[in-house]
């Protein structure tokens, strides 16, 4: 007996559904990419040099617990700029775009990184982590972790 149900892992290219995520999710990505150059100028003109955000989730929800910026090794306060963030929007190929503040501009990558490299953190038993910026560098480098009771 052969069983013709389709499996998780099947992906029928002419979907609707399915064309609409790739295409969304191609666009996301190039929205992070320009999000996370904006957020850098405006850190890098502001003499930041790291910020770390920490992050935790569980039971179906989660947040950013912590943005700590530093110049060097010292604690220092983010400046008070805004930064233009954009954004993807399901079924659509307009990008919106919204300034923000360097702080909600910091929470907004934080949450896109998430969503697209670990979708589901904030579910169930959930992760929790953190995010490191190295301004000079231009990375963003994420220390996850998951729960598993």
């Amino acid at each position: 007996m052969s069983n013709t149900e389709p499996t998780a892992d099947f992906v029928c290219p002419s979907d609707p559904w399915q064309q609409q995520e790739r295409a969304y999710a191609r666009i996301a990505s190039e929205v992070l990419t320009l999000n996370k150059a904006a957020v850098f100028d405006a850190l890098a003109a502001a003499g930041i040099t790291t910020v770390i955000v920490n992050f935790d989730g569980y039971g179906d929800s989660g947040q950013i617990e912590m943005i700590e910026a530093r110049t060097g090794n010292v604690d220092c306060p983010l400046p008070a700029v805004e930064v233009e963030i954009a954004s993807a929007q399901w079924a659509s190929a307009a990008i919106d775009r919204k300034p923000m503040t360097i702080t909600e501009a910091i929470e907004t990558l934080v949450y896109d990184v998430l969503n697209q490299t670990q979708r589901g953190w904030e579910n169930g038993d959930g992760a929790y982590g953190d995010f490191t910026f190295d301004v000079a560098e231009r990375t963003i480098t994420l220390d996850y972790n998951e729960r598993h009771m």
